[in-house]
């Protein structure tokens, strides 16, 4: 099969230069063109302006044989995690032949993506490298020719420029800025297929599609710090912002929030995405070590690997060296920890009263509190207890590290101890 995997949001002409190379490749091979096309959430983490099923329907019009759903991804997780899934579902299918389009030379995207290769990791890909979508889609396929011992030959076309490079943002804007209507100059951008199908799609009101802000807004407002905690892509900082930004009923607040919790676009769109589907830590590493033990996911990437980052950072900043440092240090130098500690033990600041209340085996759940220091809470009966906790530097480092790593889950409990009560915190790898 010739593949390609796409949003097609809409299908534009530059999109018919894709399906028209895999095509040509077919007349050769007698292969069929096979679009892999997300459904759900954009790889970039956003609802679709159009729906599945007419951008289904666009694509077979614009020549394609076929085409296969990619869902359940890009509201769980980065393209770091969900190209390799995707790369896998295509070698596995059968895809032979894969079709895309840059603005350099197949050369030059091979030459890029050999570093990434190399280290076998695809986080934090450059943003100044042309093109690093594509880069890290060829690096991966690079790296799963070591599970399949197979790997797709990549056809990479010119991306179309006409006066600017032709895109689905830029026709989506224009149509939201021209009340619905799909302007003359943006016409020439589609096939007159994917034109009647806008057209139609906007008449049945099926256009634009929307996220349900008063479901997040409704989490925004209402949820603690501790069940915030639960959600993925929502760090320490995130959910101390969200707090002090409330009342939340405009979608600028909520992206006004994550900026000032320093989070980009990318990161937003997929953070807001986890609260309005109610994605939780433990589904993300779940999904995430499925694909791990299949081989999918690289070991530099692995559960495991971030939580030994995490432990070898907290060890470093004790000795002085700078957290961006340590990272740095672990990334390049691929550094072996043997065995972090998964169990913390941490004590508590509680009243004789809230000591009389707790018990060994009661729940706590874990939170960073207004002052940005590690705190939990606990219920029993009508009382709930809040509470900071005592930790070491050390110990401090490392479980804000994993808090702050957006999927790796908490659970704590209380435990008796000969000195008394400590709250135990679990750090989950699977």
């Amino acid at each position: 099969m010739i593949g390609i995997s796409a949003d097609f949001d809409p299908v534009h002409v530059g999109h018919m230069n894709l399906i028209a190379k895999g095509r040509e490749i077919g007349e050769d091979t007698g292969q069929k063109v096979v679009i892999y096309l997300n459904k759900g959430y954009s790889a970039n983490h956003g609802p679709f302006f159009t729906s599945f099923e007419a951008r289904k329907e666009m694509a077979l019009k614009a020549g394609a044989d076929k085409v296969i759903a990619i869902e359940g991804l890009h509201h769980r997780l980065t393209l770091a995690y969900s190209v390799p899934i995707r790369i896998a579902k295509m070698i596995e299918d059968g895809v032979v032949d894969y079709v895309d389009a840059a603005n350099v030379s197949t050369q030059k995207i091979q030459q890029y993506s050999q570093k990434f290769v190399k280290e076998g990791i695809f986080v934090g890909i450059p943003r100044n490298l042309p093109n690093r979508n594509v880069i890290r889609w060829f690096a991966v396929n690079e790296f799963l020719y070591r599970k399949y011992n197979r790997k797709m030959k990549f056809h990479i076309i010119p991306e179309l420029q006409i006066g600017e490079k032709v895109s689905g943002r830029y026709i989506r804007r224009a149509i939201l800025e021209n009340d619905m209507e799909i302007p003359e100059e943006i016409k020439e951008l589609l096939p007159k297929s994917s034109t009647k199908i806008l057209q139609r799609e906007i008449k049945n009101g099926n256009i634009p599609g929307e996220r349900n802000w008063k479901e997040i807004n409704k989490m925004l407002n209402t949820c603690s710090r501790s069940n915030l905690m639960r959600i993925a892509y929502l760090n320490g900082d995130a959910i101390n912002e969200i707090i002090k930004g409330r009342v939340y009923r405009e979608e600028e607040s909520v992206w006004a929030t994550f900026r000032r919790a320093g989070y980009g676009p990318v990161l937003t769109r997929l953070a807001i995405s986890a609260i309005e589907e109610k994605v939780t830590r433990e589904e993300v590493i779940s999904l995430m070590k499925s694909y791990e033990d299949e081989g999918v996911i690289p070991p530099e990437q692995s559960i495991n690997k971030v939580i030994e980052r995490a432990w070898f950072v907290a060890c470093e900043t004790q000795k002085g060296i700078l957290a961006h440092e340590a990272n740095k240090i672990f990334r390049n130098k691929k550094i072996a920890i043997e065995t972090p500690p998964l169990e913390i033990d941490a004590g508590l600041n509680l009243t004789k009263f809230e000591t009389k209340k707790i018990e060994d085996g009661l729940e706590a759940k874990i939170y960073i509190d207004k002052d940005n220091t590690i705190s939990c809470e606990m219920k029993k009966d009508k009382f709930k207890i809040k509470t900071n906790l005592k930790l070491p530097a050390k110990e401090v480092t490392y479980v804000r590290y994993i808090i702050d790593s957006h999927f790796i889950p908490t659970t704590a409990r209380v435990v008796r101890k000969d000195k008394g009560f400590r709250i135990r915190i679990a750090i989950h790898n699977k």
